[in-house]
């Protein structure tokens, strides 16, 4: 499904004169918990052992004339632009990504803005190609990724909004409630033809097994088949045995 907006952040223009591998900028941030100098947030928090608080910043080095001041666009010493994007909230500067700042997730994320809203439940951006047509999880992004475990409201990376509502770096399974990420249809079809081309041992042809669909949470009774256990209701395979396996009593 469609992905929910990333906060502003990533490849920039390269190491070099202007900037880091984060954001194309003109300036130093300095940090009021070291007083240190340092081109972004993250470029500070892989050096040292605490993190910056990015809200609380409230001075910037010009790289050109080195002049300390107000975190502000543009510089008072030499007119050096520090950013073609400038959030004074943030205090994030970089080239233009279409950037905005969304008042209710409280960070910058890249827009354009027209092309995302904020879900109050669900508390984040979401393209607007979701708007009534995703499960609501009240407050889903305030949480870590299930699989990488990165922070998801304030990650860079592209989160993807699953069917059931979770959100995920990547995967093909929601580890959270275990429903599919993607549609599998194509796979389940794939792996229909080879459960017909593999034959169960004649000892486990007569056996059927109780399993529970992790899709539809349909409970059903299937043949056993050691690739795999087709739901009967929704027809996927993203099943889990649900009791002991059994042979039938006029085959024993």
């Amino acid at each position: 499904m469609a992905a929910r907006a990333r906060e502003d952040g990533g490849p920039g223009l390269g190491r070099g004169p202007r900037g880091c591998e984060h954001y194309d900028r003109g300036c130093l941030l300095k940090a009021p918990c070291c007083d240190k100098l340092y081109t972004c947030r993250l470029c500070h928090d892989s050096n040292e052992d605490h993190q910056l608080d990015r809200f609380t910043v409230k001075e910037v080095q010009c790289i050109n004339c080195e002049k300390i001041q107000h975190a502000q666009q543009t510089c008072e010493e030499c007119s050096t632009l520090f950013g073609e994007y400038y959030c004074s909230i943030c205090h994030l500067f970089d080239k233009d990504k279409k950037q905005y700042h969304c008042e209710n997730c409280g960070i910058c994320r890249i827009g354009p803005k027209e092309d995302f809203f904020h879900c109050l439940k669900c508390n984040l951006c979401l393209a607007v190609s979701l708007q009534g047509k995703h499960k609501c999880i009240e407050n889903v992004s305030r949480q870590n990724c299930p699989i990488c475990l990165e922070d998801i409201h304030t990650s860079r990376v592209v989160a993807h909004v699953l069917p059931c509502g979770h959100l995920l770096h990547r995967g093909y399974r929601c580890p959270l409630c275990m429903h599919s990420a993607v549609d599998m249809r194509r796979y389940w079809k794939h792996l229909d033809e080879e459960v017909a081309q593999t034959p169960m041992p004649s000892e486990y042809q007569n056996m059927t097994v109780d399993i529970l669909c992790n899709d539809c949470n349909g409970r059903s009774t299937v043949q056993f088949h050691i690739l795999g256990m087709k739901c009967t209701i929704c027809e996927s395979y993203n099943t889990t045995q649900a009791g002991k396996q059994r042979v039938s009593l006029d085959q024993q």
